[in-house]
């Protein structure tokens, strides 16, 4: 889908495209492809873009990146995609710890992280969830409490996705209990090697896996708060639309949406009946899914333009992820058993994927609730008493 990009964009677009083509990244990406095992090792594949400049395409030259714009790097992420890129470790690396440390994070922390993630030399998780709370930070239970050379976490964190090969956890603790349950929360940066960090892969129905994070005396210095003490509620408000423009997913539906057509073929059109109805569920799709990626482009338009738009975020990030799950359900029904096995093996991993789309980075129903608020808002108050003419 080309969105009216401008002539530096459309030869920026094609340059990506060249540099996925070259050999190196050409092979790795077979390489992953080809593999037997269920989730393969991606390190090698990030490395090769990190060395090509396509992972910090936004970020200032000094951090590693490229100095390019919102849309620059949407349309690397977009070409990424498009040739198989896993996108995991760029979503949780790049677009959610990245673009925090660069929103919140110290100088120090700019130049000591950014440069080694950009180029594919290091890798970052979130660690946010927690078994008994979900996804509601407000009541996160994991302590991070203060000692003489910086402070000693403990705590669980649970469905954190590449946590088994990541070098940094973006960590969401408790340095205080006083005040209301959004005060005293505090961001850390963790170092996934250190001792008293202990992994567990959690098995589940899609090829990616959950892992349960256990911080058991975890200690960290100073240098690893990321923002203000106790100011992590207010870092992550601002933070959380960087990771919910709905990106990934419209193109997963993208991606989705062109398997579900496989196979098709032109000709006049059918006769009322099954496949005419089938007929209207591609139309159907067809909108929906050029509709997703529209909002998320309206997104990169207001990131470029300075600040992203909380409403607009949640919006793309409900219907995108809402899309891609329904064009993946709507896929594997169409072509039930009949496809061939290359097909049927990717209808199968979308269909176990799909589930999980609408919880990840915020649940359809914390979106929806998200944007009544911003509407409910924008409704006049009902005047005292009616105007008589």
């Amino acid at each position: 889908m080309d969105f009216g990009h401008s002539a530096d964009e459309s030869q920026f677009r094609d340059r990506v495209r060249t540099q996925l083509r070259s050999d190196a990244v050409a092979t790795e990406l077979a390489r992953l492809r080809d593999s037997r095992e269920r989730e393969p090792d991606e390190r090698g594949l990030y490395r090769l873009l990190g060395e090509r400049g396509l992972l910090g395409v936004d970020w200032p030259r000094r951090y590693g990146g490229q100095g390019q714009t919102a849309a620059h790097a949407a349309l690397a992420v977009e070409e990424m995609m498009r040739a198989g890129v896993p996108d995991t470790l760029f979503v949780n690396g790049i677009q959610t710890v990245g673009k925090l440390v660069l929103l919140a994070g110290t100088e120090e922390q700019k130049l000591r992280i950014l440069p080694e993630l950009a180029a594919g030399r290091r890798f970052a998780s979130v660690l946010y969830t927690e078994p008994d709370v979900g996804s509601d930070l407000s009541a996160l239970t994991t302590r991070a409490v203060a000692v003489e050379d910086g402070y000693r976490i403990d705590g669980v964190k649970i469905f954190n996705l590449k946590s088994g090969i990541t070098d940094y956890g973006l960590c969401a603790a408790r340095t205080s209990l006083e005040g209301s349950r959004y005060a005293g929360l505090t961001l850390f940066l963790v170092d996934m090697h250190a001792p008293g960090v202990h992994v567990e892969r959690l098995d589940t129905m899609a090829d990616e896996q959950f892992h349960r994070v256990e911080l058991e005396g975890v200690r960290v210095g100073p240098a690893a708060v990321v923002g203000e003490v106790g100011d992590g509620w207010a870092v992550l408000a601002e933070a959380l639309p960087l990771e919910r423009t709905g990106f990934d997913f419209a193109l997963r539906a993208e991606r989705w949406y062109a398997a579900g057509c496989a196979g098709l073929a032109l000709g006049p059109g059918p006769e009322p009946g099954p496949a005419a109805d089938w007929l209207a569920d591609i139309g159907r799709h067809g909108a929906a899914t050029r509709a997703a990626a529209l909002l998320a482009w309206r997104c990169v338009g207001s990131a470029d333009a300075g600040r992203l738009d909380e409403l607009r975020t949640s919006t793309a990030k409900w219907y995108a992820s809402e899309q891609a799950a329904s064009v993946a359900r709507w896929a594997m029904t169409r072509h039930a058993a009949d496809a061939p096995d290359d097909l049927a093996d990717a209808l199968d991993s979308a269909y176990r994927e799909a589930p999980g789309l609408t919880v990840a980075g915020g649940t359809s129903e914390m979106m929806l609730q998200t944007i009544s608020g911003f509407l409910f808002a924008a409704e006049p108050a009902p005047s005292a008493a009616p105007e008589v003419h």
